[in-house]
């Protein structure tokens, strides 16, 4: 049976002022899908969410639901609903009132209302929270209360513009899985925006990284990490060793100054290329012993593996290892074909991969200052 698509957009386009936002930006969502906007802030993901919302215009394209042009349709003329950061409740209103709120403006009769935000605090694990001030409640209930309000109104999709940012992080991995099963007990669409991989990849069925108001990879959380398009993807999905390497012939590379046999085809012959190498698939073995051999320079527990950073020909790989090394031991590392990735160069080749400049404190302060708006 072939999938229905509930929303198309065709060459979206918009900007403000002289910055471009979008640019020919074209995405079709399935029925039923959860599709998450991934990308770093500024990259467009949350203007796209606003155009689908109808709270933004776009300067051009179309916007489509379900075969209608919705371009200029009010957002409340449009079968979505909306969750933020800032789950807006209203203060004044007890649990079962926010819930209600969307059905009281649709005048829906008072035992339909009943019957629905009962089941809807059902969902969301929040039965007998009826009568509580949302002020005492924690994030996460609160945003449990936000989802249930969405929810009541039945719209065929809804909108997550980085719902979970404000939640600690156990909470956040809690919620992450309690997003999915909602999502999948319903049967609705889900279009989720995060800076997020890790909530990306364990809750989407579909990503869409996005970079510069351009869309690099569409594709199942198992496609951008294994086969990413280009070097941002490889980058901003999981840690990645990318290097330059030469294709040689079909199935035959070279990089780190040693051939390798690989997996990849179709290149032209001695094409220059992008190679992913993930730290968790390469092997430590002794120097002697290794297709390439380095030395450590650093060395961090991180609780499952340790994070080793190794010097192979002045270019620094991290390799995350069970093992311990000592810092300046030379090490040996063996990858085999299917540990070994070839991209197309692209405008982001040179510009990631070498953890020279690697530090816990670069990623907490990436962190401190993600923006909430893109």
């Amino acid at each position: 049976m072939e999938e229905k698509i509930i929303i198309d957009l065709k060459n979206i386009s918009l900007s403000f002022g002289e910055e471009q936002i979008l640019k020919d930006l074209n995405l079709y969502i399935r029925d039923k899908e959860f599709l998450t906007l991934l990308g770093p802030s500024g990259c467009g993901k949350t203007t796209t969410l606003r155009i689908i919302a109808g709270f933004l215009e776009p300067d051009s394209g179309e916007v489509i639901f379900e075969n209608k042009n919705m371009n200029g349709v009010p957002p409340h003329k449009r079968h979505v609903n909306t969750i933020f950061q800032r789950y807006a409740l209203f203060p004044h209103l007890n649990v079962y009132e926010n819930v209600a709120f969307g059905l009281r403006v649709k005048k829906m009769p008072e035992k339909e209302i009943k019957t629905k935000v009962n089941d809807m605090l059902a969902l969301v694990n929040l039965k007998g929270f009826e009568k509580r001030n949302v002020n005492s409640l924690s994030g996460g209930q609160q945003q449990r209360v936000a989802i249930a309000r969405a929810l009541a109104n039945e719209p065929s999709v809804l909108l997550l513009d980085e719902p979970l940012g404000a939640l600690d992080l156990k909470l956040r991995k809690d919620m992450q899985a309690e997003l999915k099963s909602i999502q999948e007990r319903l049967g609705i669409t889900f279009i989720y925006v995060t800076h997020d991989q890790e909530e990306a990849l364990s809750m989407s069925d579909t990503i869409v990284v996005m970079d510069s108001g351009v869309i690099q990879q569409i594709g199942t959380p198992q496609d951008i990490y294994n086969e990413p398009k280009n070097a941002f993807v490889a980058d901003f999905i999981g840690e990645s060793n990318i290097l330059d390497g030469i294709m040689r012939r079909d199935l035959f590379v070279e990089f780190s100054g040693h051939r390798f046999k690989c997996l990849d085809s179709g290149f032209e012959k001695d094409e220059l290329v992008d190679v992913v190498v993930r730290p968790e698939d390469v092997e430590v073995v002794p120097a002697e012993q290794g297709m390439l051999k380095g030395t450590v320079t650093s060395i961090t527990f991180k609780g499952v593996h340790f994070e080793i950073i190794v010097d192979i020909k002045d270019y620094k790989w991290m390799i995350q290892s069970t093992d311990y090394q000592e810092v300046d031991s030379e090490i040996g590392l063996l990858i085999t074909p299917d540990d070994i990735h070839i991209m197309k160069k692209s405008v982001y080749s040179g510009v990631f991969g070498d953890y020279s400049s690697f530090s816990e404190e670069f990623d907490e302060l990436s962190d401190v200052n993600e923006e909430v708006e893109d």
